[in-house]
């Protein structure tokens, strides 16, 4: 099949622009295989010419970078310091995706309705961190009932019977970074002159290495 001279040089444009993109983000091709289910071949083919590039393979990339497709197809070249986000409904929740690449660390930022004050524990495996924007929010963990304000953060293990919500005062704003089991957030912060209550780090002694 032919292609008109302006879809021919689109067409090649895709290869290198997958590759600067990558490679910008510091992802790895097995990184970015393990994400999108392409293997490592067919990705560095890709990125080199040597495969056309189609909707299957693309629509993957797009996803596991968290990119519009047409960043990846045609549009603006690096420089373009437009950040598009798609925020999305789960269960009456907002929540905004803010990590842009496949990594052991994804990071969101999430707002809950007032609504949201009856607790429904839940466990799973991951390592969640919690910073309160605005609102008061409510987080229940494991025996402890906490209420955390503006500006306080809590992280735990989410093996932990757990469950996070509004305490009926209004809408909570908060950033949620969660990460796979073992992963945990590292600040370097000076501490404060003193811990607020109902501030709570729960740590996992049975983490490797942390």
């Amino acid at each position: 099949m032919e292609h008109s001279p302006a879809i021919a040089e689109a067409l090649s444009e895709v290869g290198p622009r997958l590759k600067r993109l990558r490679t910008q983000r510091g992802v790895t091709l097995a990184a970015l295989a393990e994400a999108t289910g392409i293997s490592k071949s067919t990705l560095s083919r890709l990125e080199s010419g040597g495969r056309r590039p189609s909707l299957e393979l693309l629509l993957p990339i797009a996803q596991a970078h968290q990119v519009p497709l047409d960043e990846l197809v045609g549009a603006p070249e690096v420089g373009d310091p437009r950040i598009r986000l798609t925020p999305r409904r789960s269960g009456g929740n907002t929540v905004l995706p803010l990590t842009r690449q496949p990594g052991p660390l994804q990071t969101f930022k999430m707002v809950l309705p007032a609504s949201r004050t009856e607790p429904e524990r839940c466990t799973h495996e991951g390592y969640e961190w919690l910073y309160v924007l605005s609102g008061k929010l409510r987080l229940i963990l494991a025996d402890h009932d906490l209420t955390l304000d503006p500006g306080e953060a809590a992280e735990f293990d989410t093996r932990l019977p757990h469950w996070f919500g509004s305490t009926g005062e209004g809408p909570v704003e908060l950033l949620s970074l969660f990460g796979r089991q073992g992963e945990r957030i590292h600040i370097r912060a000076q501490p404060r002159t003193h811990t607020p209550h109902h501030h709570t780090e729960h740590t996992n002694h049975t983490n490797p290495g942390h």
